[in-house]
C-alpha cells in the first residue's frame, strides 16, 4: 500500500481541533481524536462481515450458548459488534445514547480500549457543548478501510497523531513509540541470519516490555512473514501509559492476535508476564526516565530474590531505568538447550560508561559481558528521535552467538549515515533511508573490522580499579598565628576540657622549634611540655589537622610498624583485565612515585583478587579521529580580519 498519504491523512484528522478549540483544552485534544480515529477504523475493519455478524447474532438469540466464539467466525476477526448502527448511522438526536449503544455493542476486548480512554466522558462533555454529532460527522466520512490504508500506515497515522498530541499537551512523543526507521534497523538486526529459527511451520514468540503503540511487535511480525511466510508470529507486550495500550491493544485486534498477551502496568515493578520467555524481543526504554515510584518493588526483588530475579546482576542509580529494562529483559531469555533468544534495545550513552568500578551500572555491564551475551552495538546520528537529539545506539544481544562472535563485541560507527528530513518533526531532524538501513545491517553481518566497525574481546571492556596509597608525610607548625586560629575555631576543640584547651595552647608556645618534621619528634616535644597532661588522641587530632601539613622532606608516619596511608593522596588505577595489576604498578606509577602502593586489602567481592573490577564500554575513544588545529597563521588573519570590521562599524557609528 502507498503510505506517502498517511501525514495527509493524519493532517485532516488533527483538524477535528478547530471544531474543539475554545470548549476544550489544547492537551485535551488528543483523547477525544484519538479514540474517534480508533473507533473509525475498527468500524472500517468490520465492515466486510458486518451484515454476516448481525445476522449470526440474529440467529442466536435466545440461545443458550456463549456467542462469542460464534460471533468471532462470523466477524472472522476476534472482535466484532452487534450494533446495526455505525457512525453515520447514529443521527442527530439522542446521538450520545445512540453512540454510547454502539461502543456498548463491541466485544469485550474493543470495549476495553475506550475505556482505557475515558472516552464516555469526553462524549457527555462534546455533546453538552453541542458538538458531538459534527465531530462524530468528521469521522464518519473519513475512509480508514484497510484497502484504503493498510496496518503499516495505520501505524503511521496513530504515531503521527499522539506525536501532534504530546506537543500540545507538553507531553514526550517518545515515550509512546520509536520512529519508524529506527524500529526498522533493530527488527532487521536481531532477525539477520536466524532463518532457520523462523522457517516456516515455526511458532515464534516477539516481545516488547515498553509496547508504546506496538510499533516494534508490528515491525517483528512484519519482518518475519516477509521472509518465512510459513512462520507463526505470536506477540506480547506491556505498556504503561493507557492511550498507547489502548491503540496497541487495537492494533492487535485488527491483525488477529491474542490481545490477552498484551498487558497494561508497570514492567519494573509488575511483570504481568512472568516466568515467561521469549525468542525475539525488542525494546526503546525511555531514556534517563527514573525509577523512583518503583524504588521499593525493584530493590525488594533485587535483595530477595537474587539471580532468581530479575535484578540479580545490580539495579543503576535511580536517575535511569533504561538498564534495569535490559535486565528484565535478559530474565526473558530462553535457555541455550531452548533455542535462545536475541534481544534488540536502545539506549542512550550512560549505559555505556556511568558508574565507576562496583556500582550498580558496572556490575549489570560485567554480568552481561562475562555472561558473553553483548553481539554488538551501533552508534545512531544524532537527532533521530521525536523528543530528544541525543546520542543513541542499539544493542544487539544473544545467548546463542556463532562460534566467530563468541567472546567477542562488535562496535559499528553509523553517526554520520542519515538523512536529513525536509520537514523535522520535533527533535527529529534525520531520518535513516532503507539504503543505509541495508548498510549498517550488512556491516553487522560480515563482522570485519574496518573504517566504522571495530571488533573487540569482551575482556577488553574490563579493569580492576586499585587503590594507590602515598605515605603520610607531616610538618608541623606549633607557633603559626593562622593555624593556631584554626584550630580553636574547630568545634572538636571547643568539646575539650577548657583546662586542657589552656594547657595545650601554652604548651605549643613553649616549644623550642617553629617547624618539626617528624610527627613522633613533635609528639615527644609536647608531650614533655604538657608534663603531667597525658596527650590524648582526642586532643591530638585536632592538632594534627591544623598544624600538620604534607612535606616531602618529612619523616614518613608510621602506624603499628606500617606506613600511615594520606588519605588526601589516595588515587586510583584502572588497571586491563588483561594485565597483571603488579606489572602495571610498576610500570606506571612506580617511576612517578616510587614510595607508592598498593592497598591489598581493597578486593573484589565476587573473585576475591585484589582490586575492584568494573567494565564500560568506551564507544567514542575507539572511534576518535584527530582534528589538528588550524595553523595559527589562518587563526591570525581570521582576528584581523574581524577586528578591521569592528573598527570599521565602529567608524560609521562615530560619524
Amino acid at each position: 500500500m502507498m503510505t506517502e498519504n498517511f501525514s495527509q491523512t493524519a493532517s485532516f484528522l488533527w483538524s477535528v481541533a478547530d471544531l474543539l478549540r475554545g470548549d476544550f483544552k489544547q492537551s485535551q485534544y488528543g483523547r477525544i481524536i484519538l479514540p474517534f480515529t480508533l473507533l473509525r477504523r475498527l468500524e472500517c475493519v468490520l465492515a466486510p462481515t458486518k451484515q454476516a455478524v448481525l445476522d449470526e447474532a440474529k440467529r442466536l438469540e435466545g440461545e443458550d450458548l456463549p456467542q462469542g466464539p460464534f460471533l468471532r467466525k462470523a466477524a472472522d476477526l476476534p472482535f466484532y459488534n452487534t450494533s446495526p448502527m455505525d457512525l453515520s448511522k447514529l443521527g442527530e438526536t439522542q446521538i450520545l445514547d445512540n453512540l454510547d449503544t454502539y461502543i456498548q455493542s463491541f466485544s469485550p476486548e474493543a470495549r476495553e480500549i475506550f475505556d482505557k480512554f475515558k472516552f464516555h466522558e469526553f462524549l457527555e462533555r462534546l455533546d453538552d457543548a453541542n458538538l458531538l454529532y459534527k465531530v462524530v460527522q468528521r469521522f464518519a466520512t473519513t475512509d480508514l478501510s484497510p484497502e484504503t490504508h493498510d496496518n503499516y500506515t495505520m501505524g503511521l497515522i496513530f504515531e503521527e497523531l499522539i506525536r501532534r498530541f504530546a506537543e500540545s499537551s507538553n507531553e514526550t512523543a517518545g515515550e509512546h513509540f520509536t520512529p519508524r526507521d529506527i524500529v526498522r534497523l533493530t527488527t532487521a538486526l536481531i532477525f539477520t541470519d536466524q532463518q532457520e529459527k523462523i522457517a516456516p511451520g515455526k511458532i515464534i514468540t516477539v516481545y516488547d516490555p515498553t509496547a508504546g503503540t506496538g510499533g516494534f511487535l508490528s515491525a517483528g511480525e512484519e519482518y518475519i512473514t516477509s521472509i518465512s511466510s510459513g512462520a507463526r508470529v505470536r506477540v506480547f507486550g506491556q505498556e504503561l501509559n493507557p492511550e498507547s495500550y489502548a491503540i496497541c491493544m487495537a492494533d492487535m485486534l485488527v491483525k488477529g492476535h491474542e490481545i490477552s498477551n498484551i498487558k497494561h502496568g508497570n514492567t519494573l515493578s509488575d511483570d504481568q508476564l512472568p516466568d515467561q520467555k521469549f525468542d525475539f524481543m525488542l525494546a526503546n526504554p525511555p531514556f534517563g526516565v527514573d525509577w523512583k515510584k518503583v524504588k521499593k518493588d525493584v530493590e525488594d526483588e533485587h535483595k530477595q530474590k537474587g539471580f532468581t530475579g530479575r535484578f540479580g546482576p545490580g539495579t543503576p542509580r535511580v536517575s535511569d531505568g533504561s538498564l534495569l529494562f535490559l535486565l528484565h529483559l535478559i530474565s526473558k531469555m530462553r535457555p541455550k538447550d531452548e533455542g535462545g533468544s536475541r534481544i534488540g534495545i536502545i539506549l542512550n550513552g550512560s549505559p555505556l560508561f556511568t558508574g565507576g568500578a562496583g556500582s550498580g551500572e558496572s556490575e549489570i555491564r560485567r554480568y552481561i559481558l562475562e555472561h558473553d551475551l553483548l553481539e554488538a552495538i551501533v552508534a545512531l546520528p544524532t537527532d533521530m528521535f521525536y523528543n530528544t537529539g541525543i546520542a543513541t545506539y542499539v544493542w544487539v544481544l544473544s545467548n546463542t552467538k556463532a562460534d566467530e562472535r563468541k567472546k567477542q563485541v562488535q562496535l559499528i560507527n553509523a553517526t554520520d549515515l542519515s538523512e536529513k528530513m525536509r520537514k523535522s518533526l520535533g527533535s527529529k531532524r534525520k531520518y535513516l533511508d532503507e539504503h543505509t538501513i541495508d548498510d549498517i545491517v550488512r556491516l553487522y553481518g560480515e563482522f570485519e573490522e574496518g573504517e566504522r566497525c571495530k571488533i573487540f574481546p569482551t575482556e577488553a571492556f574490563g579493569f580492576r580499579r586499585i587503590t594507590v596509597e602515598r605515605p603520610l608525610q607531616l610538618a608541623f607548625y606549633p607557633k603559626d598565628e593562622d593555624r593556631l586560629a584554626a584550630l580553636q575555631a574547630e568545634k572538636t576543640w571547643e568539646k575539650l576540657d577548657a583546662d586542657d584547651q589552656q594547657a595545650l595552647l601554652a604548651a605549643l608556645g613553649s616549644l623550642p622549634q617553629e617547624k618539626y618534621l617528624s610527627r613522633s619528634a613533635f609528639q615527644k616535644a609536647l608531650k614533655n611540655a604538657l608534663g603531667d597532661i597525658k596527650l590524648s588522641a582526642a586532643m591530638f587530632k585536632p592538632l594534627e589537622r591544623n598544624l600538620g601539613e604534607h612535606n616531602e622532606d618529612a619523616e614518613i608516619c608510621v602506624k603499628k610498624g606500617e606506613p600511615e596511608p594520606d588519605s588526601d593522596l589516595r588515587d586510583y588505577e584502572n588497571v586491563p583485565l588483561s594485565e597483571s595489576i603488579q606489572v602495571y604498578f610498576e610500570r606506571e606509577v612506580l617511576p612517578h612515585v616510587p614510595n607508592a602502593w598498593i592497598d591489598e586489602s581493597k578486593t573484589d567481592e565476587q573473585d576475591g583478587k585484589v582490586g575492584i573490577v568494573g567494565y564500560e564500554i568506551p564507544f567514542n575513544r575507539h572511534f576518535y579521529e584527530y582534528q589538528p588545529p588550524r595553523p595559527l597563521d589562518e587563526i591570525d588573519a581570521d582576528l584581523d580580519r574581524v577586528s578591521a570590521e569592528i573598527m570599521a562599524l565602529l567608524r560609521e557609528v562615530h560619524v
